[in-house]
């Protein structure tokens, strides 16, 4: 289940918003020119499965949006426990490398979780938007929107990735600690499970 949950900069002390309806999500982030969609999940398609496999599998919904964005490449990433003997190693350093606030001065970034969850921050006009996207989610930030991402201490997702320019992601740090002042994936996804079980 998708949840957005929205602060003020100052602090997560109050909530300004909380939903877990697409639709109320998508109405929410679009006014931030926030691209937020669902696709259908491919029962058939592993948690971890192969790249050809996930690009194979979602060939239609990946057309669609290409002809509407004209994206120049898409390509799958994805982050396994036991994926490898250094998975903690590649874990930590991956989180880290999202986990500052940044933006992007050429490309959207835009995502579709194939499965696993990871949450997307966005730091728009004074608020904080917290998106925790799993799988079947689809979320594009466009372009010099301040945002970071968490995916959490032990990460376990596989995404298909977006891009306009060749060259990938290349973010600007803005330097701000301000991820550190809101709840981490941990945290949510924790409260996101027992709140779906309750």
């Amino acid at each position: 289940m998708t949840l957005l949950t929205t602060w003020p900069e100052s602090g997560p002390q109050t909530v300004v918003r909380r939903t877990a309806d697409p639709a109320e999500i998508a109405a929410a982030l679009a006014p931030l020119g926030v691209r937020y969609e669902q696709w259908p999940v491919r029962a058939d398609v592993p948690a971890d499965a192969g790249g050809d496999t996930v690009l194979t599998a979602y060939r239609t919904e990946i057309d669609r949006l290409n002809s509407e964005e004209g994206f120049s490449t898409v390509d799958v990433v994805a982050l396994h426990p036991g994926d490898a003997p250094d998975w903690p190693q590649r874990a930590r350093a991956a989180r880290e490398k999202f986990l500052t606030e940044h933006t992007h001065d050429d490309d959207d970034e835009v995502r579709f979780f194939v499965s696993g969850a990871g949450i997307f921050y966005l730091h728009v006009a004074g608020e904080v938007h917290a998106v925790y996207c799993e799988k079947g989610d689809l979320l594009g930030v466009p372009k010099g929107t301040t945002h970071w991402f968490d995916m959490g201490t032990e990460p376990s997702f596989t995404a298909i990735r977006f891009f306009h320019e060749e060259d990938g992601w290349i973010g600007n740090f803005t330097g701000s600690g301000i991820a550190s002042r809101f709840p981490g994936f941990d945290d949510i996804h924790a409260g996101h499970v027992q709140a779906q079980t309750a």
